[in-house]
């Protein structure tokens, strides 16, 4: 089994629409009305990981300096997606701000771009085509603060749409993955599989081994998380059966937590391994996840 390399840390996604060409696919497809943009109109404006609390998104990219387009790709849902593109969003325009020497305290209004978050979605739930931060709300009254993110799911007419061409991947990815496993071998048959029929062929043949090295990177990186939570349900039952099971459930929504597991998630694995139902899971995640 390959080593992991701790260097790699973009995913195929962001691999793929930091290139150029790629990137003004994407625009493309989410404006087509828009045909006079060129590469060199398009800036990347991706957070880096360099914020004490991780604040870090797959994909933002400015056009022309008037419009701000911010991707997520995703193949577990999360209803908590709108919060998080807020936080981007804010974080991104505060970045504009800065590099752009625009005081937010002068007398002259301030001149910043329109924003448009998206969700590439790839997984199998029925989702909503929007989500909005002001579904999140516990209070009720007038929304004064809003973020609305569009979900994309690939199913655009065109099957050579960039969009319907990446879920596809990862649709394939999924189907191989459970066929082999994360194996070497499993990421070549993917590859050659998307090149026969079509998928991002020019992307996945002119960047094989590229490509490659990431998947196995993702691959072995989802194997340690495995040994890990296996690791985790070990440790919650031995202590649910020591000191009670109440004890073990909190231990191990409080292990699943820390190593970024989804509430969602954890309560799916509560059901499994302690025989709840799925309200009684998901209580049970709200109660001790803080």
């Amino acid at each position: 089994m390959p080593r992991m390399k701790r260097t790699v840390k973009d995913s195929v996604f962001t691999y793929l629409f930091q290139d150029p060409q790629y990137t003004l696919q994407l625009y493309k497809s989410l404006h087509a009305e828009d045909d006079g943009v060129e590469e060199k109109d398009i800036e990347v404006v991706t957070l880096a990981n360099i914020m004490t609390d991780d604040l870090y998104n797959d994909l933002g990219f400015m056009v022309k300096d008037r419009l701000i387009i911010l991707v997520e790709a995703q193949s577990t849902f999360s209803p908590n997606l709108a919060y998080r593109m807020h936080l981007y969003s804010a974080l991104t325009l505060k970045n504009y701000a800065d590099e752009n020497k625009l005081d937010s305290y002068g007398t002259k209004k301030m001149a910043i771009p329109l924003f448009e978050p998206y969700v590439i979605y790839t997984g199998d739930q029925d989702v909503p085509d929007t989500l909005r931060l002001s579904d999140l709300y516990i209070g009720k009254g007038r929304v004064r603060v809003e973020t609305e993110v569009q979900v994309l799911r690939g199913d655009a007419a065109d099957k050579n749409d960039i969009v319907n061409q990446y879920v596809r991947f990862c649709k394939i990815a999924d189907e191989e993955r459970r066929k082999g496993g994360p194996t070497v071998e499993t990421v070549k048959r993917i590859i050659d599989r998307c090149i026969e029929e079509g998928v991002l062929p020019v992307f996945l043949a002119s960047r094989r081994k590229e490509v490659e090295d990431i998947m196995v990177v993702l691959y072995d990186e989802a194997k340690v998380r495995e040994i890990h939570e296996y690791n985790v349900r070990k440790d919650a039952l031995e202590q649910g059966r020591d000191e009670g099971t109440e004890k073990g459930i909190s231990a191990m929504i409080l292990a699943l937590k820390a190593f970024a597991v989804t509430k969602d998630a954890v309560a799916e694995k509560l059901v499994q391994f302690y025989q709840l139902s799925p309200q009684v899971a998901e209580a049970k995640v709200e109660q001790y996840w803080n």
